[in-house]
């Protein structure tokens, strides 16, 4: 758990209804168990994009990932986060 003081990026992920079906649960879980400095990793209600579940959303950035699989957990943290490279091949549009 990152303290709100070392905070520098959020990532919410929906947990609503249509994104728990969806696996959104264990996305989330995927994402927690990397412990990625500076970055809280936080369930959401609805992100309002139900039809592109799972739906990850980086904060202050504002990128949108959609369709997120619990394989392809490790290439946002890896790229994106670590990195500072969005993965592109994810992103909502």
């Amino acid at each position: 758990m990152v303290e709100n003081s070392q905070v520098e990026r959020r990532l919410l992920v929906c947990q609503n209804r249509t994104c728990r079906k969806q696996g959104s649960a264990k996305i989330l879980a995927a994402f927690q168990a990397f412990d990625t400095p500076n970055i809280a990793v936080e369930k959401s209600g609805c992100l309002g994009q139900c039809g592109n579940g799972p739906m990850v959303l980086v904060l202050p950035e504002e990128i949108w990932y959609s369709h997120v699989h619990i394989d392809k957990v490790s290439a946002v943290v890896e790229k994106h986060l670590l990195g500072g490279v969005p993965v592109k091949k994810m992103l909502y549009s």
